[in-house]
């Protein structure tokens, strides 16, 4: 974005350049192996590593099926009929685990096994509990994996250009952050009899944004409804209220219900979020497959909205940037930027909402 100068001409502002588009690491070929072949690994990670360039050499399905068509569909070269074969290859580094979070401990534990792969990138929640995550990453760290998560959220281009406006005092001190979502749910067969849904699976996209954006809460108050066409967990939909040290308040108001008929409602189903600080105020709405939206003012310029067009899609480019910054990680030898260590503090959030829903008052945060 270049200066906007005032229209009355008494000064320019200096506009933010909301580049929030990835480096490229000096080595991207690395070999990945594919664990889990449906619909977003066929329709989004592989979509985004083969926009990128990288190097896919191999994937496998618990359904053989699915894992061929997947390959036809995407150009993998390699299928392999079960999780073992594929970890042997030796041409794979990093393994790509796309599968329900109640298995992916079980293959953390056979891929740590093999010395010749270097990094792991795990789907969000990366376990049904944090009792359960603290063991994979614990599992990680003493065979010397790298452990990414695939919090994507965090490579929404909106919420990627909001972390550039507060880091850079644009909006001032926040003061009430909200996250809305209006989204009539259609679960994964997975979920469905799951004790823990909506928190564990989609209010954990919003509580890391949260973390990204301002720190980790100290204190959080949640509540939940039941939502009548899924009764089978009390959390159908979430509110809950993240309390922070310096003040802070960030609120998330995710509603799976959407409206009693899914086809009459769909036009109103949305994801936005609303951020006010001392200085301005941030604005934005999330996009699944098509550009997100972001507008903000400032005190450093009155009664003008920005507008910037962000181009990027949160499926499925960021998709590739959870991968490529598992691939950084691995290539310099250094930490993710999403890695398991801080993931187990959103897990650890996550465990304090459902701890206060159960005893129906605020938590403190135990963070490991």
């Amino acid at each position: 974005m270049a200066n906007s100068k005032n229209k009355d001409g008494l000064g320019e502002f200096q506009v933010p350049a909301l580049d929030y588009s990835l480096s490229r690491p000096a080595k991207i070929d690395y070999g990945i192996g594919c664990v889990g072949a449906g619909g977003i690994m066929r329709n989004t990670h592989l979509v985004a590593y083969h926009n990128l360039g990288l190097n896919v050499v191999a994937i496998t399905d618990a359904m053989p099926k699915v894992a061929r068509e997947t390959a036809q569909l995407r150009g993998v070269p390699t299928i392999y009929a079960s999780l073992s074969d594929l970890l042997d290859d030796a041409r794979i580094e990093i393994v790509d685990v796309a599968v329900p979070p109640h298995a992916q401990l079980e293959i953390v534990r056979e891929i740590v096994a093999r010395s010749h792969i270097r990094g792991i990138l795990l789907q969000k929640p990366i376990a049904p509990n944090l009792a359960q995550a603290g063991e994979i990453v614990a599992l990680c760290e003493r065979a010397g994996k790298k452990l990414g998560v695939n919090q994507n959220m965090r490579y929404e281009p909106g919420i990627r250009a909001l972390k550039i406006l507060l880091s850079q005092g644009i909006l001032g001190i926040p003061i009430l952050a909200t996250i809305e979502m209006r989204v009539a749910m259609s679960w994964q067969s997975f979920m469905r009899n799951a004790d823990r849904l909506m928190l564990l699976n989609m209010s954990i996209h919003h509580l890391d944004s949260f973390r990204f954006l301002f720190g980790d809460p100290t204190r959080v108050f949640a509540s939940a409804q039941t939502d009548p066409r899924h009764p089978f967990a009390q959390d159908g939909s979430a509110f809950y209220t993240l309390e922070y040290a310096d003040g802070l308040r960030a609120l998330g108001f995710d509603d799976s219900y959407g409206g009693p008929d899914r086809l009459t409602q769909a036009g109103e189903n949305f994801v936005q979020w609303r951020v006010e600080g001392t200085q301005g105020m941030a604005l934005g709405t999330v996009g699944w497959s098509k550009p997100s939206t972001l507008k903000f003012m400032t005190r450093q310029k009155p009664d003008y909205w920005f507008e910037p067009r962000l181009s990027a899609v949160w499926f499925p480019d960021a998709f590739g940037a959870t991968m490529m910054q598992l691939i950084r990680a691995v290539d310099e030898n250094s930490e993710p930027e999403i890695g398991g260590r801080d993931n187990l503090k959103t897990m650890a959030v996550v465990e304090a909402c459902y701890q206060s829903l159960a005893e129906h008052r605020a938590v403190q945060v135990a963070y490991a």
